[in-house]
C-alpha cells in the first residue's frame, strides 16, 4: 500500500512535465538513424549490449547508450564519435522500512529517472533494451516508444524472475509479480532477440512471444595472445599478484621471468618457462547462479558472494595449486583468456535457457573449457570436441587430472581440443550481427 502511494505521488508530480517534453520531442519527429541502447545495469559488465552499440555505430547509426557507469566499458565505445554514453543514477537500497516498500521506492525511482533520461535525448528510431533487468525498464521504454514513435527491441538474455527466484524462492510474491510483469510487458515489443534456440521456443510456447535467436559471438579482440604480450601481461599482473611472479632461485639477473614465461636478454625472444604450471581460468561475477565451491572441491581432491568464497579459499591448504582472484581491466581480460591453458565455467543458468558468454569469449581465444552441465549447454559446448561437460566436483576433478597430468604434452587431449577450436569456423560478433540483426532492422 505504501509503495503504491509513493508511486502515485511521483507520477502525479512528473507526468505533466514529461508530457510537455514528449510533445516537444514528437513535433521534432524521430531520428531515423538514431538508436537508444538501454541497460538498467552496469554498462561495463554488459558486453552484449556494448557489442550492439558498436555494430549499430559501424552501420551508420548514432547511438545513445544508457546505463550505470560502475566499471569502464570497451575503449572502442569511448573513442567512437557515434556513441554517447549517458549515465543512469543507481539508487542505493534503503535500510529502513519493510522490504516491499524498499523495493517499491527503488522501482519508482528507476522508472521516473529512466523516463526522464530517455525523453531528454534525441528521439530514437529503435530502443534496444537488455532483459533482465526488465522491471521497470520494459514498461518505460514501451511508453517512450509510444510517445516518440520508437520501435522497442528486447534482447532476452535470461528471465528476471528466475534470477530473483534464486534469492527469494520461486513462490515469493515479488518473484510471481516479476514473472507476471515480464510476461505481460514482454509482448509489447516490436522485435525480440534471444540467446538460445531453447529460449526462443520457451518464449513462443509459454509466453506467446516470437523471438529471433542471436547467439553470443566473441568480439574480434578475443583471440590467442602472442607470447610477447603474454609475458608483458604476466609481468604487469606480477606487480600486484604474487602468483604471477617467478619463483625464487638462482636466476640470471639479466633474464626477465614471470611464473610462466621468460625473455632472452640478448634477442628479446619470449619463451614458455620450462616446467611452468598450467594456467586455469574461471571467469565469474560472484553471483548465485555460479557455485564456485564445485571448483574448490575439485581442486582440493586434485591436490556479490566473493567474500564467502574468499573465506573458503583462505581455509584451503593446497600443495601444488595457487589461487588468485584478480580484478582485471577490460583490455587485460581477453589477453588473460588468450594466455590461459584451460577454462572452467560454473554457470548453471537460473532459467536453464541462456548460455554463458564467458565460454563464448574463451572459445574466441581457442581456450578449451570444462563446463558444468545444464539444459541447452549443448548449443555451445560439444563434449569431447571443444571441451568437457561435468555434473559435479568429483567428475570435474577427474577431468582436471586427465587433462593436466601430462601438461604441456602437445599430443594430449587438452592440446587436441585447442586444435579443434582453431580449425572450427566461428563467426565473430559483428559479422554474425550483420547477418542476423541488421536485416531485421531494415525490414521494420
Amino acid at each position: 500500500m505504501a509503495a503504491s502511494c509513493v508511486a502515485l505521488a511521483a507520477l502525479s508530480l512528473c507526468l505533466p512535465l514529461l508530457l510537455l517534453v514528449a510533445w516537444k520531442r514528437w513535433r521534432r519527429g524521430r531520428a531515423a538513424r538514431h538508436v537508444a541502447v538501454v541497460v538498467l545495469g552496469d554498462v561495463g559488465r554488459s558486453p552484449r549490449m556494448q557489442y550492439h552499440a558498436l555494430s549499430l555505430a559501424k552501420r551508420g547509426f548514432s547511438v545513445t547508450l544508457l546505463g550505470f557507469c560502475n566499471s569502464k566499458p570497451r575503449e572502442e565505445l569511448l573513442q567512437s564519435d557515434r556513441i554517447q554514453i549517458v549515465g543512469l543514477t543507481e539508487l542505493q537500497r534503503l535500510t529502513v522500512g519493510p522490504h516491499i516498500l524498499q523495493y517499491g521506492v527503488k522501482v519508482v525511482f528507476q522508472a521516473v529517472h529512466l523516463l526522464w533520461r530517455l525523453m531528454c535525448r534525441e528521439p530514437a528510431a529503435y530502443i534496444f533494451l537488455q532483459n533482465p533487468p526488465g522491471l521497470p525498464a520494459i514498461a518505460v521504454c514501451w511508453f517512450v516508444g509510444c510517445l516518440c514513435g520508437s520501435k522497442l527491441v528486447i534482447d532476452w538474455h535470461n528471465y528476471g524472475y528466475s534470477i530473483m527466484g534464486l534469492v527469494h524462492g520461486p513462490s515469493h510474491p515479488l518473484v510471481l509479480l516479476a514473472k507476471w510483469y515480464e510476461k505481460l510487458c514482454g509482448r509489447l515489443s516490436h522485435l525480440n532477440l534471444c540467446v538460445t534456440n531453447a529460449m526462443r521456443e520457451d518464449l513462443a510456447g509459454n509466453w506467446g512471444i516470437k523471438a529471433v535467436t542471436v547467439y553470443d559471438k566473441p568480439a574480434s579482440f578475443f583471440k590467442e595472445t602472442p607470447l610477447d604480450l603474454q609475458h608483458q601481461l604476466f609481468m604487469k599482473l606480477g606487480r600486484t599478484y604474487s602468483v604471477f611472479r617467478a619463483r625464487p632461485g638462482p636466476l640470471d639477473p639479466a633474464t626477465e621471468r614471470s611464473a610462466f614465461t621468460e625473455q632472452d636478454p640478448r634477442s628479446g625472444t619470449v619463451m614458455h618457462l620450462h616446467g611452468r604450471p598450467a594456467l586455469l581460468v574461471s571467469s565469474t561475477s560472484w553471483t548465485e547462479d555460479e557455485d564456485f565451491s564445485i571448483l574448490l572441491a575439485a581442486l582440493e581432491s586434485k591436490g556479490p558472494l566473493k567474500e564467502h568464497y574468499s573465506r573458503l579459499l583462505s581455509q584451503k591448504r593446497f600443495r601444488h595449486i595457487q589461487v588468485c582472484t584478480p580484478w582485471l581491466e577490460a583490455e587485460d581480460y581477453p589477453l588473460l583468456l588468450g594466455s590461459a591453458d584451460l577454462g572452467v565455467c560454473l554457470h548453471k543458468s537460473s532459467s536453464g535457457l541462456d548460455l554463458p558468454m564467458k565460454v563464448v569469449d574463451m572459445f574466441g581465444c581457442c581456450l578449451p573449457v570444462c563446463a558444468v552441465n545444464f539444459p541447452c549447454l549443448h548449443e555451445l559446448v560439444k563434449h569431447e570436441e571443444n571441451g568437457l561437460v561435468f555434473e559435479d566436483s568429483e567428475e570435474l576433478a577427474v577431468q582436471l587430472q586427465m587433462l593436466l597430468s601430462e601438461f604441456p604434452d602437445p599430443a594430449g587431449k587438452l592440446s587436441q581440443f585447442r586444435v579443434n577450436l582453431r580449425e572450427s569456423e566461428r563467426l565473430r560478433w559483428d559479422e554474425s550481427w550483420k547477418q542476423t540483426v541488421l536485416p531485421l532492422l531494415m525490414d521494420t
